[in-house]
């Protein structure tokens, strides 16, 4: 029924553990970070994605992974090499750089004062997933007037994607404030959880746009050439960026 209709990929991934009770004071954050790709630019985002791989791994299977980049580790080990190091970052930033291919919706949950102002037993990944469907399904409003998104989140465990899923299901039945469960269930597609080895490209590049973004909700006058290269990509409307929820803000 919903094949004629424009499709969008949501690919979501996290920055920093979803723990309240215990968390490490020197990274006291939760980002849940989403990158919307509409279908018609998804293959030659993953093409320009594998070209890479294979220009530095001679491998489209290397998962792209945020942190074994920074910490040059794995695969990631050539970076120690400058010139290497130099040109690996030029291509990654040109890929991400690219104008019209895709939108970061996104939610950064400051655990100190969450937990101040609200309750430390509260799902903050529910939460943040809650915000990012709400905001993408705004955007997809400001591009087409009947998409249907395709939601793919990465493997955490059993327990905790059962409870994800649950979450989700009671979204599509009550809506958020700003999106009525009608409107909510007319836009959504497939509800997909992946492994890391499925080596699905849009999780990859969420987890690497997740990383800047935290970085910069915990200290925004820090130098961040990262997130310099996706600020423009945040979900923005007449002005105002929607795209970047600071909960409590």
């Amino acid at each position: 029924m919903n094949k004629d209709k424009p499709k969008y990929y949501l690919y979501i991934d996290e920055c920093g553990d979803h723990q309240l009770e215990k968390f490490n004071p020197n990274f006291p954050i939760f980002t849940l970070c989403g990158v919307l790709v509409p279908e018609c630019k998804l293959e030659p985002l993953e093409s320009a994605v594998n070209c890479l791989k294979r220009e530095f791994f001679n491998d489209e299977s290397v998962i792209i992974h945020s942190r074994d980049i920074r910490k040059q580790e794995k695969n990631y080990s050539i970076l120690q090499y400058p010139e290497i190091r130099n040109s690996f970052y030029k291509n990654i930033n040109l890929i991400l750089g690219q104008s019209d291919v895709y939108v970061i919706v996104c939610c950064s949950i400051l655990k100190e004062p969450f937990v101040e102002k609200f309750s430390r037993g509260e799902d903050v990944y529910g939460l943040s997933l809650k915000y990012l469907i709400e905001r993408a399904v705004f955007c997809m409003d400001d591009m087409v007037d009947n998409g249907i998104l395709d939601i793919y989140i990465e493997r955490r465990g059993v327990r905790q994607d059962r409870a994800l899923l649950s979450y989700y299901n009671r979204l599509r039945a009550t809506g958020t404030k700003w999106v009525t469960a009608e409107r909510l269930v007319s836009r959504m597609g497939r509800f997909i959880f992946s492994y890391k080895k499925d080596n699905i490209i849009g999780l990859q590049l969420a987890d690497l746009i997740a990383y800047p973004i935290t970085r910069h909700v915990l200290d925004p006058n820090a130098a961040n050439p990262a997130y310099e290269v996706i600020r423009d990509k945040i979900y923005s409307y007449k002005g105002a960026v929607l795209g970047l929820k600071i909960i409590p803000h």
